[in-house]
């Protein structure tokens, strides 16, 4: 017999609502040996890019073969088709407005598969709850054994997310943007650890709005509390963060705030 494969949820739809619980159900009455793993339900609604960008963070953490299952889909009903990619690596469920795209770009690509195939929705099929009557079947299925060209029409691509690269600056400074908040209130920027290979980080300057921080921190404790730090995080990212506190809070920062290095 065939060992059921594990499939993650990533949404913007909470835990106050019954969604995930319900997604659920519908993944174990049809695969009921699957393993499902919630990556995280608290992406902000409607945000895409965050959306994306904490699924792309996290698959290469999970065996070959997973299913993952992302809903951030603020187009939901509307002719934005219902996709699986499926990569040398993993495969990705979800609605085709660049969610799974920074995720499945950095992996080889296999296929792509538009799940067309009423056999494998839930009906009647809701039009405001695709995670449920298209999405869940189709990884609860593909878990179960069906082949992803069995769930639908082969088509070419799907659409790419662009995630904004930092600038270099006259002077040898570079200017980037915050790209992804956490629960915390830290602060996750354009500006990758390879970018910041050029500065001293004893000496680099990081502004952000009308604050300054001298220097990069190995980790949030080396500020003091209350104390902004600059460091590279997890994600291999720059990352604004406020010691025992909240940067975004702090700073009045959003998604798209300007960051600005100096002291190469």
């Amino acid at each position: 017999m065939t060992h059921a494969r594990i499939i993650t949820l990533t949404t913007d739809f909470g835990y106050r609502d019954p969604f995930v619980g319900i997604m659920k159900g519908v993944i174990h009455g049809i695969s009921p040996a699957a393993a499902v793993v919630d990556l995280t339900h608290g992406v902000a609604a409607q945000d895409v890019t965050g959306g994306a960008l904490a699924l792309a963070a996290a698959v290469d953490f999970f065996p070959e073969a997973t299913i993952h299952v992302a809903v951030v889909d603020p187009g939901v009903g509307s002719p934005r088709r219902p996709i699986l990619v499926e990569t040398d690596r993993a495969c990705y469920i979800g609605p085709d407005n660049g969610l799974l795209s920074v995720a499945a770009g950095r992996q080889r690509l296999v296929r792509v598969v538009h799940l067309s195939d009423p056999e494998y929705h839930l009906h009647p099929t809701s039009a405001t709850f695709h995670g449920r009557d298209v999405f869940a079947p189709a990884a609860a299925h593909l878990s179960a054994g069906v082949p992803p060209e069995g769930l639908g029409d082969r088509v070419n691509g799907f659409e790419s997310l662009a995630i904004p690269e930092p600038q270099r600056q006259d002077g040898g400074g570079l200017a980037g943007e915050v790209i992804y908040i956490d629960g915390f209130g830290n602060l996750t920027t354009n500006i990758r650890h390879e970018d910041l290979e050029p500065f001293d980080p004893a000496k680099v300057s990081v502004r952000i709005g009308g604050s300054v921080i001298r220097g990069l921190s190995a980790n949030y404790a080396t500020a003091g509390a209350g104390n902004y730090a600059a460091l590279v995080n997890s994600w291999g990212h720059l990352e604004i963060a406020r010691c025992e506190g909240d940067a975004r809070t702090g700073l009045g920062a959003r998604a798209g705030t300007r960051v600005l290095l100096a002291g190469a």
